[in-house]
């Protein structure tokens, strides 16, 4: 039986700016994380999208395709609130919920009570859509896709957006297959298609017929050609969930003016909010990692791998910074990302020990007033005035939105 549920709410960002705002309903509706003319858009309404506004685009290219285009600055708490109230909806069919993304989760039907269990898997589907419309807002859309694993399920729930509910099974998935291309395929992007056209795999449907071997040996080349084979058949192979390997956050400069010691400001900012995203995971980190892109589309970067591991505001801070100022200014984009992250403190105690552990203390103390007063009610000197430097939502991701500092 099909018991894996991909719930997907479409458009996440405009459509939640479209049912807080009714003004901004049926009109094209774009979403950044600051209204400046270098921010990129994270999220399109489903207007701005049929005039052809994408993902990534710069509000200039957008508005010289669409003259009438809106746009929105993010506003997170909005967000997190549907989120929310997406996964508690999805809790009442089944323990066994995850949340993909900000504004997607997928529901284990296997696990679900009797009472549940027993129910048509596309009647629960409605039933999510009746109370998303009801509980959350009459605007709110979501796609539901229905099978055996989360990859077939995904797939299903992108077959009709927006709003499609769609089920793929034994008897429809070769049907289903036949009208599709491989990079519609979750998972399969243009490096992988050329791979699989290598081999005379041209599209899912031969995919799907493809041998095991040929896939390990040939295509992927390691035991992710199995993973694949047993995917394609609707076995589960993707019910993990990864480890965190690096904390990281990038910031649009809003002008090309600002001073080193402005842009060092805004490294500083993004260096506390990473310091707090690494200690509410209960991580340390060994490498510190700046990077720039500047106006002459160049990238730059500056890394170094500590001898022992750090969590404190203050560590983060003095590394970051001197990377920083090894790169050349003005920037366009700015970014600083925590690597080689351990869950316990370097075993070596140092002449400095306690300097380390009254500073741990005091940072904690911080975390805890920040978390419980708002972000940012207490921070250094040194990042003050990049008030304006606000954390993106986590749009691929869901495990920071629950900052559990103890």
């Amino acid at each position: 039986m099909n018991d894996v549920m991909h719930i997907d709410l479409n458009s996440c960002f405009a459509t939640i700016e479209q049912q807080s705002r009714p003004m901004l309903r049926g009109r094209p509706v774009a979403i950044t994380n600051r209204i400046t003319p270098n921010a990129c858009i994270i999220a399109a309404s489903y207007e701005a999208k049929a005039a052809g506004i994408k993902v990534g685009m710069r509000r200039k290219e957008a508005e010289a395709i669409c003259k009438n285009i809106i746009f929105a600055e993010t506003e997170p708490s909005k967000y997190i609130f549907v989120h929310e109230k997406l996964k508690h909806i999805m809790q009442d069919y089944s323990p066994d919920v995850v949340m993909k993304s900000i504004d997607e989760g997928v529901i284990n039907l296997a696990v679900a009570p009797p009472h549940t269990k027993t129910r048509s898997r596309t009647e629960i589907g409605y039933e999510i859509k009746h109370r998303l419309l009801t509980e959350v807002g009459d605007y709110m859309r979501c796609n539901v896709g229905i099978a055996s694993n989360r990859f077939l399920a995904k797939l299903a729930a992108e077959l009709h957006k927006p709003d499609g509910l769609d089920e793929i099974t034994p008897e429809n998935q070769r049907a289903v297959f036949a009208t599709l291309k491989l990079v519609d395929l979750p998972g399969i992007n243009t490096r992988m298609e050329r791979r699989l056209n290598a081999v005379n795999i041209f599209t899912p449907l031969q995919f799907l017929d493809a041998d095991e071997q040929t896939l390990v040996k040939l295509v992927c080349k390691s035991i992710d050609g199995t993973k694949w084979y047993q995917r394609l058949r609707g076995i589960e192979v993707d019910d993990y969930l990864s480890g965190i390997k690096s904390v990281g956050r990038q910031y649009v400069m809003e002008s090309n003016k600002l001073s080193r010691e402005e842009t060092r400001a805004r490294i500083l900012h993004l260096s506390e909010d990473v310091g707090y995203r690494l200690r509410s995971k209960h991580l340390y980190a060994r490498g510190v990692y700046v990077w720039t892109y500047g106006y002459d589309d160049v990238y730059y970067h500056k890394s170094t791998i500590l001898k022992n591991a750090i969590d404190t505001d203050q560590d983060i801070c003095r590394n970051a910074s001197r990377l920083f100022m090894q790169l050349p200014n003005p920037a366009r984009i700015i970014g600083v990302t925590l690597y080689k992250l351990q869950r316990q403190p370097s075993a070596q105690m140092t002449f400095d020990q306690e300097r380390i552990d009254r500073t741990e203390r005091v940072c904690l103390a911080i975390d805890k007033i920040n978390y419980r007063f708002g972000t940012r009610k207490i921070h250094s000197a040194s990042s003050h005035g990049t008030e304006h430097v606000k954390t993106k939502i986590p749009f691929g991701s869901t495990r920071y939105l629950d900052h559990s500092i103890t």
